[in-house]
C-alpha cells in the first residue's frame, strides 16, 4: 500500500516536471553517456597522429572526418566531452561551496563579518569577469588547474550574494526564532534549518553557471590559456580548425555544435528547475 502511494506520488511529480527540464536533462544526460562510453564508441586514439590521413572528409571510416594531424574528429569530440563536462562540474563546485559558506555565515551573524563581505563583493565585481579570469590564469600558468583556481577566486562572490540575500530573510523566520528559543546551537540552525531552505536559487544558478563555465573554458582553450594541445577539448579543436575552415570545415564546426547543444541542455535544465522549484513553493 505504502509503495503504491509512493509510486503514484512520484508519477504525479514526474508529470508535473516542466518540459524544458526534461529536454535539458535528456541533452545533458546524452552527452554524459557519450563521454563515458567514448572509448567503446570509437576505435581511434584521440591524440594519435596519422600523417597519411590528414584533412580527410567524412566517411564510413572516419564519421566526422580527420584534422590536420590525421586525428579522428569523432573520437576527439567524444573524448573532449569529458574535459568540457569536467570543466562544467569542477568550475562551479568550488565557488558554490565557498560562496555558500561565506554568504551563510556573513548574513547569519551580520556585523563586521557581513560588512567585510560586502566590501570584498564590491571590489571583485568592479573588474570585468572574463578579463579577471584571464589575468589570473596568465599569472599562474595555462591549464585546467589554473582555470579552476581563477574561477574559484572570482566566482564565489555570486554564490555568496545569492546565499546572503536568502539568509537575511530566513534568519528572522518563525521556525528559526523558535529553534533559537529552545536552545538549538547556531551551527545546527544554519545547516539543518536555514541552508536547505536557502539553497534553491544557488542550485538553479549552478546550471546556468555551468553553461558560462563551459563557454569560458572553451574560449580560454581557443586563446591557448585553457586545456593545452594535443588534449581533445572543444575550444582547442575550434582553434585548430579555424585555419582550415574553407577546405576542412568539419574540424571546427562539429565542436562548435557540441558546445552549443551542451550549453542549450544546461540552460533548459536551469529554466525547468527554476519553474519546478517555484511551483513547489
Amino acid at each position: 500500500m505504502t509503495a503504491a502511494v509512493e509510486t503514484s506520488t512520484f508519477q504525479r511529480r514526474a508529470r508535473r516536471a516542466p518540459p524544458t527540464l526534461v529536454v535539458g536533462a535528456f541533452i545533458v544526460g546524452t552527452w554524459i553517456a557519450l563521454a563515458l562510453l567514448a572509448p567503446w564508441l570509437t576505435a581511434y586514439d584521440p591524440i594519435a597522429v596519422d600523417v597519411t590521413n590528414t584533412l580527410k572528409p567524412m566517411s564510413g571510416e572516419h564519421w566526422l572526418g580527420t584534422d590536420s594531424f590525421g586525428r579522428d574528429v569523432f573520437s576527439r569530440l567524444l573524448h573532449g566531452a569529458r574535459l568540457d563536462l569536467q570543466m562544467a562540474f569542477f568550475g562551479v563546485v568550488g565557488p558554490l561551496i565557498i560562496g555558500t559558506a561565506i554568504g551563510l555565515l556573513a548574513a547569519y551573524y551580520g556585523g563586521v563579518v557581513d560588512a567585510l563581505l560586502m566590501r570584498v563583493l564590491d571590489v571583485t565585481v568592479s573588474f570585468p569577469y572574463f578579463v579577471l579570469v584571464i589575468a589570473i590564469v596568465a599569472v599562474l600558468e595555462p591549464g585546467l588547474r589554473s582555470y579552476y583556481i581563477s574561477l574559484t577566486l572570482v566566482n564565489w562572490v555570486t554564490y555568496a550574494r545569492l546565499m546572503r540575500s536568502q539568509v537575511l530573510v530566513l534568519k528572522n523566520a518563525e521556525f528559526v526564532l523558535a529553534a533559537r528559543t529552545i536552545g538549538i546551537r547556531d551551527r545546527r540552525i544554519m545547516l539543518r534549518h536555514i541552508l536547505p531552505n536557502a539553497i534553491a536559487p544557488s542550485i538553479v544558478f549552478v546550471m546556468t553557471d555551468a553553461v558560462l563555465t563551459i563557454v569560458l573554458g572553451s574560449s580560454l582553450g581557443f586563446l591557448g590559456l585553457g586545456v593545452q594541445p594535443p588534449e581533445p577539448e572543444w575550444g582547442v579543436m575550434i582553434a585548430e580548425g579555424q585555419v582550415y575552415l574553407k577546405q576542412a570545415w568539419w574540424i571546427a564546426v562539429f565542436p562548435g555544435i557540441a558546445i552549443s547543444t551542451l550549453a542549450l541542455g544546461f540552460s533548459l535544465a536551469a529554466d525547468g528547475m527554476a519553474k519546478l522549484l517555484h511551483a513547489a513553493q
